[in-house]
């Protein structure tokens, strides 16, 4: 994978690394590294630091390099979880000797866009698609694929280790309360994942106006990092809070590695992406913490609220429906006590699952 610099991608990794060391295997990643590393090692995976995700021709001499290290470690399952990783981990194998290399896996975490680049993704022996709406985009889009290859292991919630409605410490509280103290008193209504227009940031906006001016005590927070490359649309940002005559309603938080904690204090969580995505990670999690999530419509995100928590189901696209639906809620929360989510074991079980079934020897699959 390219980077472990925080994500459900990232989360997945560290997650199934955990859960081999678990069972008694080893657990290799090769990335760049970053703010998850520490977190991964101490689940008792191993990691390569390489910059396997970097666009450059110079990537290409990872080939050589990860053939050599798939021969003197050993390895089993080769497992890639992005594209260009995938590139090269497919041309390495092509290399090899099919009676003895690894076998290969691949996971579409989204929806690409589809060419021939994204098309490394459905050339895994299996295919690990993280919802059935996923799974559907990758055999409309691909048909020269075997649906026999293609399964459906949806991400995962640590649901055991959140008994009941999760409350964090009182220590992360009270911290929180003195970072944010805007927050006190308000309907907290939270924004998780990477700031972009694709995640309906200026949709949160015009959401958060209506409710204001409903007379409703509300506070907007944007959870995710906006990189230093991202200027053009932090000016926006600035500028539609203020037009909008929100700021001091509206907090960007930056980067956090406490999400979990910030939606649990969370009145709602929203999902508002403009394009359907494979998978609402935040929301699996925000339900699994007893928080109500109002997602639009379409996408694994749909697909999700439509089998665990069909009341936050909202039509894509239209924030004035998202804020109809939060001003009900801010009324009369929904009740939580009977929501299901994805667990983790669950994931993680078949996860497992797959690779026994694909080092057996007497499975006969080829690579495309």
């Amino acid at each position: 994978m390219p980077a472990l610099n925080g994500g459900g991608v990232e989360q997945g990794t560290l997650e199934i690394g955990a859960a081999l060391v678990r069972d008694g295997h080893r657990s290799l990643v090769i990335s760049a590294g970053g703010r998850m590393l520490p977190a991964l090692l101490a689940g008792g995976s191993e990691h390569t630091n390489w910059p396997i995700g970097r666009k450059s021709p110079f990537t290409l001499r990872f080939i050589w390099q990860l053939r050599r290290l798939l021969i003197t470690e050993g390895i089993d399952i080769l497992h890639a979880r992005s594209r260009l990783p995938a590139w090269i981990a497919w041309l390495t194998l092509r290399q090899m000797d099919p009676a003895t290399r690894p076998r290969f896996i691949t996971t579409v975490h989204g929806l690409y866009s589809v060419n021939a680049y994204s098309a490394v993704m459905t050339k895994g022996e299996r295919v690990i698609a993280v919802s059935a709406h996923a799974r559907d985009y990758v055999l409309q889009q691909y048909p020269g694929v075997d649906p026999g290859r293609v399964v459906v292991i949806p991400r995962g919630v640590d649901v055991a280790g959140l008994p009941g409605h999760y409350r964090p410490d009182h220590a992360w509280v009270s911290r929180w309360r003195q970072q944010y103290p805007e927050l006190e008193n308000r309907y907290v209504v939270t924004l998780p994942g990477r700031v972009s227009h694709r995640k309906g940031v200026l949709d949160l906006i015009r959401v958060i106006a209506v409710l204001r001016a409903r007379g409703v005590a509300v506070h907007g927070l944007i959870v995710g990092e906006l990189s230093a490359r991202q200027c053009k649309l932090a000016q926006e940002l600035q500028s539609a809070v203020a037009t909008a005559g929100l700021t001091g309603s509206i907090t960007l938080t930056g980067f956090r590695n406490d999400v979990r904690e910030i939606m649990s204090v969370s009145n709602v969580v929203l999902s508002l992406s403009r394009q359907p995505e494979a998978f609402g990670r935040t929301v699996n999690e925000a339900l699994g913490l007893g928080v109500p999530v109002a997602g639009y419509a379409h996408g694994g995100v749909g697909e999700q609220l439509t089998q665990h928590f069909p009341a936050g189901l909202v039509p894509p696209g239209d924030p004035a429906a998202m804020a109809e639906r939060l001003l009900e809620w801010s009324a009369t929360p929904p009740p939580m006590q009977h929501v299901q989510v994805y667990a983790l074991q669950g994931m993680l079980d078949s996860t497992l699952t797959l690779y026994r079934e694909l080092a057996d020897p007497g499975e006969n699959i080829t690579v495309p």
